[in-house]
């Protein structure tokens, strides 16, 4: 997210940027699409082995990280994800091992398999009809002999088809607890939603009495909490940087079209009324960029203000980046509105992170919130 001077963070960052811009270009994104494939299992697999699923996972479980600093890469990853609105399970599966490497217990093999790219997984913490509220669930798990039965319906649930395992969010006896479930477990069935974004899929997940075993608890009812809130920072600030990265690609190829057309002699941005817009995006998103990462700082070293940081972030470039883009649409003229131009595609993306873990509206709120908490303290 920053200029990091670091060689081996350099030749990181080119080596996922050369492999994103010759395996997940645009054009890559519109034949998936076409398809109707979210994405390769091989491909995620060669992602894997560059090293995005092990940044956040800890040396001693089979992960490390380039900086020492695996949110850091792991934003790095989503911004240059951002840029050619790449398909994959990059957040999901990140923020399943957010959770996981948390509290490992009985849990290790299923963290090397998703380092490995061999296993898929997917956070279900949605439910149908309800906003961003993931202390809240409805669905039930009930104490069994031989484990737990879980039983209700999670939604919006990224890469559900493709995930091999869910990492469920359930009410247990009152206690909020997470849950790794098969994909293949009896009693749990998929539905396939549309989603606005061209590659990223999306299900409602219905769980019927669905048993697990007791080792399919992910930490304790204590440690269930600070999981989920970790999670949560990860899911969101993966979001922002993504959103950063399409606006870095949207804005220059923008600028440069604006130079590029010419009118009375002149190229089109060279007016005042354009020169004028183009500083105001610019401004706009160096605030994006700013915001997102004093998120990732703050998430990094564990910080206490990390939630208020996440919350501003996912705030402020959830509610500039649509109008931002939508100025990018007017900027290119008549042909920014046809479905050809690839403008589109970072639109609709940029739209759907806005939309989940919390709408701007929801994290107003929410730094409101712990604005009054810490001034009643």
């Amino acid at each position: 997210m920053t200029a990091d001077t670091n060689p081996e963070v350099l030749l990181f960052a080119s080596t996922t940027q050369s492999f994103l811009e010759k395996e997940a270009s645009l054009g890559r994104v519109r034949e998936l699409h076409a398809a109707d494939i979210s994405f390769e299992h091989d491909w995620w697999r060669r992602a894997a082995e560059l090293g995005w699923t092990s940044l956040l996972v800890p040396e001693d479980l089979g992960g490390g990280s380039v900086s020492g600093d695996g949110v850091k890469d792991l934003a790095l990853v989503a911004e240059l994800a951002g840029k050619s609105v790449a398909p994959g399970p990059l957040h999901p599966v990140s923020t399943v091992l957010a959770g996981l490497v948390e509290a490992p217990e009985t849990h290790e093999d299923t963290i090397e398999s998703l380092v490995s790219g061999e296993l898929i997984a997917s956070w279900a913490v949605y439910e149908p009809g309800k906003s961003w509220a993931p202390m809240k669930p409805s669905l039930t798990a009930t104490p069994t002999d031989s484990g737990f039965r879980l039983d209700g319906v999670k939604d919006r649930v990224e890469a559900a088809a493709d995930s091999d395992v869910l990492l469920v969010v359930a009410d247990c006896a009152g206690a909020v607890r997470q849950f790794l479930v098969p994909t293949d477990a009896q009693g749990l069935r998929v539905e396939p939603q549309k989603s606005v974004d061209l590659v990223k899929s999306y299900a409602r997940v219905h769980l019927d009495g669905v048993e697990v075993a007791a080792s399919a608890a992910v930490g304790t009812a204590e440690q269930t909490p600070a999981l989920i809130a970790r999670q949560s920072q990860i899911a969101q600030l993966l979001q922002c940087a993504e959103v950063v990265g399409i606006l870095d690609a949207v804005l220059k190829f923008t600028i440069q079209w604006g130079f590029d057309r010419h009118s009375f002699g002149r190229p089109l941005g060279s007016y005042q009324a354009l020169k004028h817009k183009y500083a105001d995006l610019k401004i706009w998103f160096e605030a994006c960029k700013a915001a997102t990462n004093a998120a990732v700082a703050e998430v990094a070293r564990r910080s206490p203000d990390a939630d208020m940081a996440v919350s501003v972030a996912k705030s402020y470039v959830g509610e500039h980046a649509p109008g931002m883009l939508q100025d990018c649409v007017q900027l290119h003229g008549g042909i920014g509105v046809t479905w050809e131009h690839d403008i589109h595609l970072y639109l609709r993306r940029a739209m759907l992170d806005r939309s989940l873990y919390g709408t701007p509206e929801e994290h107003n709120l929410r730094v409101y919130a712990i604005t009054e908490a810490r001034e009643s303290a």
